[in-house]
């Protein structure tokens, strides 16, 4: 499968600027996704899985309430997800002391083995293509700095 970039806009002013913006985030993100399904396989089948494992990971057990909220899915959605991880043992559900009945979920041993094999993949992938790039690490933090004030500015209107 293959991704085409998107087409050349007429207008140039922000508005233009900003739809090419969204437009070739878009076709990053469906390429992204290509290529994490390529090299993740099949352990790492699914976007909403890696993207589950890597939140516990890195921020500690949520409710699923929580992780769905921080996903913009929803709650029926990721606890099927939480559940197909569960039953596969890389997440498990404890108590919450702020909450009697949502549960936490927290991450295993074996999800954070995962994450890290993940990690190391992700790290082989984009040193593959880092030295090709023909940016500077500037031009890549003013990249972030950008998509993130985008972003929040979406998550603002909200």
């Amino acid at each position: 499968m293959r991704s085409r970039p998107p087409r050349q806009l007429r207008k140039r002013h922000l508005g233009g600027e900003l739809r090419a913006l969204v437009d070739e985030t878009i076709a990053l993100f469906h390429r992204v996704r290509y290529v994490a399904e390529q090299i993740y396989q099949p352990a790492g089948r699914s976007t909403a899985r890696r993207g589950l494992l890597r939140g516990l990971a890195r921020y500690g057990p949520r409710t699923v309430p929580q992780l769905a909220l921080a996903r913009s899915v929803t709650r029926q959605h990721t606890q099927e997800v939480v559940d197909l991880l569960r039953d596969e043992g890389f997440v498990e559900l404890v108590a919450n002391p702020a909450h009697k009945r949502s549960r936490l979920v927290r991450i295993t041993r074996r999800g954070i083995a995962m994450v890290a094999s993940m990690d190391e993949a992700d790290a082989r992938a984009l040193g593959a293509i880092g030295d090709a790039l023909d940016v500077t690490k500037e031009d890549l933090a003013i990249t972030v700095r950008t998509l993130r004030a985008v972003r929040e500015q979406f998550e603002a209107d909200t």
